[in-house]
This record gives C-alpha cells, structure tokens and sequence, in this order.
C-alpha cells in the first residue's frame, strides 16, 4: 500500500485584501483606544468634567484645527473599523451571494456617507452660524466678529 502524497497548496501574489483589512483591523483598533481614552479624558475628566461640556465646550474644541483633527481621525477609523467589522461578519454569514452583495455595498455607502457627513460638520462648525440678535451667543458672536 502506498501512500500518496499531496502537492503543498500554491500561494498567488498580488493584493490579499482580506490580509489588509485583518492588519488594519489591528492597527486601527490601536490607534482608536488612543483616541477615544484621550477624548473621554479631556471631555469628563479636565475642567469641569462632564457638567463643562456644553456647546461653548464643543466651539472652543472646534475652534483649533488639532482638535477638529483628533475627532476626525477617531470619526473615520472608527466608522471604517467598524464597517469593515460588519463586512467580515456578513462575508461569515450571508450564504446568498445577491444578498451578500447587497449588504456589503449598502454598508460600504452607509460608512461613506457618514464619513461624509461627520467630516463637513467638524471642519464646517461655525457657532454663530444662525445667532439672532435675541439669542445668549449674540454678544460673543458679535466680540469675535461674525
């Protein structure tokens, strides 16, 4: 009886997006901890902790560009990570393949769209956007100009 042996399994180059988006997963996760413990610590923790957050709070932050930057950065890896979290797991267990389709495209275009829509409202912020002249910002609004 002789046995018969198997040829090893053939590894293809190119891109393996499945390599890249398990790596990114990782990195990303990272870099998010970083993040969002830094945003916790600043938003509950520095000044006034949680009762000094309130719209001033929010317009002082948006008023410097690191800030605008930081929340950025955690708003687009987050929905990205998160995204690609919700790939994998219709990838796992959609068997239809329409219907995988489907899903992976709508939650592609879901992401970027809040990727969209999150990046306009940091980096488009403007507190006195809409003051009336009865409203409590009216006096600020009117010292710094706008």
């Amino acid at each position: 009886m002789t046995a018969t042996a198997t040829a090893p399994a053939r590894r293809t180059r190119g891109f393996n997006i499945e390599k890249w988006a398990w790596l990114f997963m990782r990195l990303s996760g990272v870099v998010l901890i970083v993040l969002i413990f830094g945003h916790l610590f600043v938003n509950l923790m520095v000044g006034e902790g949680i009762h000094g957050v309130d719209f001033g709070f929010v317009a002082g932050k948006y008023a410097t560009p690191f800030w605008q930057w930081w929340d950025v950065l955690m708003l687009w890896l987050a929905l990205i990570h998160g995204g690609n979290g919700m790939r994998t797991i219709v990838n796992d267990y959609v068997t239809h393949e329409g219907a995988r389709k489907a899903l992976v495209w709508a939650i592609g275009l879901a992401a970027a769209l809040l990727i969209v829509l999150g990046t306009l409202v940091v980096f488009t912020f403007d507190p006195c956007n809409g003051v009336l002249e009865s409203g409590v910002m009216w006096e600020t609004c009117q010292a710094v100009g706008n």
